[in-house]
């Protein structure tokens, strides 16, 4: 089968975004049509300053989120990133294959680098490096896909630049993966600022419609929604992206057409109206699932710990198979010397 890997970073609540580009495809198709891995990279989380429980907090949230949009244990395999050593034992040997010049060409690294410049900030060499993390969490699983928005694929190449070179210097070690974005809301928007990513670590909270928002909640930031002063509604992401936001939204809930949804309204009140209740709706279940698995985190943690042993399964012969073609003497398990084996006589010289 082919195999998939995709990862959520807990760096926040997660976003009605979060589940329309991403989440729930993994739930409806690819846990179904493919041998599939899906992670909570909370390394990616240490990157910049954070608050140590807040990661551990958010980390068990998404995790139990994935498992109430619909992830399937018996399916897929969900796991925590740090519990399987062999992404960071693959990421170091990556680094001594990648290049200065590709990190620092990262867009991710060039707007978060000037963000931290401005608060005062110092910029954490992880920040620089951590897209070959990204890169070692993807080619450690013999990755074919990799489900992402159009804001990540400039990473997945990066993985796809670096198996390419490490194969041809070293031998074939590597599946060469592919980025395979969502058709429909792949990136949806701030409600509040229509041009930028309603992300997970915005500030932003009323443009942000979180997956654990109350309904009450959900309908008040989709009404205040920004559009514009025209009349009519028009299905133009580039000229008007407020209106776009909504259609877009409104089409991924019910599985409709942005640019024809366009032609059924005339106003933007009856646009929003809609979108509210398309939104309250999709997001019914997985909320009524969260507050179940909340009451059962021993099942979670089951989950967790059942993944990573997979995982780890899975990534070893691969990473083993990186050391040894980069030229990493095998380690010597005790079962192999035998016990009670001769020391050898080093020789040592004064």
């Amino acid at each position: 089968m082919t195999r998939v890997f995709s990862g959520i970073k807990p760096t926040g609540h997660l976003t009605l975004g979060n589940y329309l580009g991403a989440m729930r495809r993994w739930a409806a198709v690819d846990q179904h049509q493919s041998d599939a891995l899906f992670c909570i990279v909370d390394l990616h989380a240490l990157t910049v300053d954070h608050d140590p429980a807040r990661v551990r907090r958010l980390s068990r949230q998404a995790a139990t989120l994935l498992l109430a949009s619909g992830l399937d244990p018996q399916l897929c395999t969900v796991f925590v990133q740090s519990h399987v050593d062999e992404h960071t034992r693959l990421s170091y040997l990556l680094e001594c294959v990648a290049t200065d010049g590709e990190m620092r060409r990262m867009i991710q690294y060039k707007e978060k680098a000037a963000r931290e410049r401005v608060r005062g900030g110092s910029v954490r060499l992880s920040l620089l490096t951590y897209p070959v993390l990204m890169a070692a969490d993807i080619l450690a699983y013999g990755t074919d896909q990799v489900p992402v928005g159009d804001d990540q694929t400039q990473h997945v190449e990066l993985a796809r630049d670096i198996a390419v070179r490490f194969n041809q210097r070293y031998g074939h070690t590597f599946v060469v993966p592919r980025a395979t974005p969502p058709q429909v809301a792949a990136r949806v928007m701030n409600l509040q600022d229509p041009t930028s990513k309603m992300g997970k670590s915005d500030d932003s909270g009323p443009g942000i419609v979180y997956l654990l928002d109350e309904p009450d909640v959900v309908r008040r930031k989709i009404m205040r929604a920004v559009t514009d002063s025209a009349r009519d509604v028009v299905y133009d992401p580039e000229a008007r992206p407020g209106p776009a936001n909504l259609l877009e939204i409104l089409a991924a809930c019910t599985g409709g057409n942005p640019s024809e949804l366009s032609g059924v309204y005339e106003t933007y009140g009856a646009l929003k109206r809609d979108t509210a209740d398309a939104v309250v709706e999709v997001l019914r279940p997985v909320q009524e699932r969260h507050r179940e698995l909340c009451t059962d985190p021993g099942y979670v943690e089951g989950v967790l710990r059942d993944g990573a042993e997979r995982a780890r399964a899975m990534a070893r012969p691969t990473v083993d198979a990186a050391y040894r073609a980069i030229g990493l003497l095998p380690a010597a398990d005790a079962e192999d010397v035998g016990v009670g084996a001769a020391v050898p006589d080093i020789g040592v010289t004064a």
